[in-house]
């Protein structure tokens, strides 16, 4: 008797510590939080993102006010970031300039995740002559030369653009597109790659011996559990758009001087790096910071959402 009120308490206590069984997201989340470099990066990220969504509602310095009294000041308690030449606060700019920065990377992630994952899916799900065409499409669109091709693209139409719709939007929707447009092609073979190894999984048989439509599946049961690579892709594709427009910028082709984007503050600087070193060391700093942090992040993510990965 005793030696059973023993066995009970000792099994009673294994299963009081066993840890309940997680979801697929508690375990992914767990996994994230054991990433230290994407847990850094997360929080840099956060920080970055509130400092330009909030920061031009606290430091009400405008952007455009010209002061040739204090053109080139290094860093002060009056200036935080220093001047520029014309007098103009640097953190005033680049908290304006960093919305701007963020917004292209994130609307070209969004572009390039949408063609990328509507072109893998049909791909991998149809097969045989569509399936070929469309990767032969995707080949050709991996061969061309970006950089150069993003250059011409944008120096013959950025006039039109800005006639058509304004100068600021009408350049921003030409650079957006242009890098989104850019960046599908790896998220295309990404998700034919996934498709193709979900398709003959036996949840999809199960499905499709139900009588699931092929968009059922798609939508349903394929999508869902290709979405993890897809997520981390995306991730990688912000940082990305966000070094093509400062680089674009940085070459004159980006966005006019009166849109301080980071790029542009770095492109304006460029002149004066012997007497204001100031000027070009935040903006470079921040592409820096922000493209290192989406980096670890995609990494951590990249970890997480594996699930053959056990951290």
């Amino acid at each position: 008797m005793a030696d059973g009120t023993a066995v009970e308490a000792v099994l009673a206590r294994a299963a009081g510590a066993k840890r309940p069984a997680d979801t697929l997201t508690a375990e992914a989340w767990r996994r994230f939080r054991r990433h230290r470099l994407a847990a850094f990066g997360a929080v840099m990220l956060a920080i970055i993102v509130i400092a330009v969504l909030v920061g031009p509602y606290v430091y009400h310095v405008p952007i455009n006010d010209i002061d040739f009294k204090a053109k080139l000041k290094t860093p002060s308690w009056t200036h935080p970031m220093g001047t520029d030449d014309l007098g103009q606060d640097i953190l005033a700019r680049m908290l304006y300039g960093g919305r701007i920065s963020l917004a292209v990377g994130v609307a070209a992630m969004l572009i390039a995740i949408t063609v990328g994952t509507t072109v893998g899916a049909v791909s991998g799900q149809t097969g045989g002559a569509v399936d070929h065409a469309l990767m032969r499409i995707t080949d050709l669109f991996l061969a061309l030369p970006q950089l150069p091709l993003l250059l011409l693209i944008v120096y013959l139409f950025r006039n039109a653009m800005a006639k058509a719709i304004g100068p600021e939007l009408g350049l921003f929707v030409m650079v957006v597109v242009v890098i989104g447009g850019q960046r599908w092609m790896q998220v295309a073979r990404l998700v034919r790659a996934q498709f193709l190894s979900l398709r003959e999984k036996e949840f999809v048989e199960a499905a499709r011996s139900l009588g699931a439509r092929p968009l059922r599946q798609v939508i349903r049961h394929i999508l869902p559990n290709a979405l993890g690579p897809v997520i981390v892709a995306g991730s990688l594709d912000v940082a990305a758009a966000i070094l093509a427009e400062s680089t674009l910028s940085f070459l004159g082709l980006g966005f006019p001087p009166d849109v301080p984007t980071w790029g542009r503050i770095l492109y304006d600087a460029k002149d004066n790096l012997d007497f204001a070193p100031h000027w070009a060391l935040f903006p470079g700093t921040a592409i820096f910071i922000t493209v290192l942090s989406i980096n670890y992040l995609g990494d951590g993510l990249r970890d997480a959402l594996d699930p053959r990965k056990v951290l």
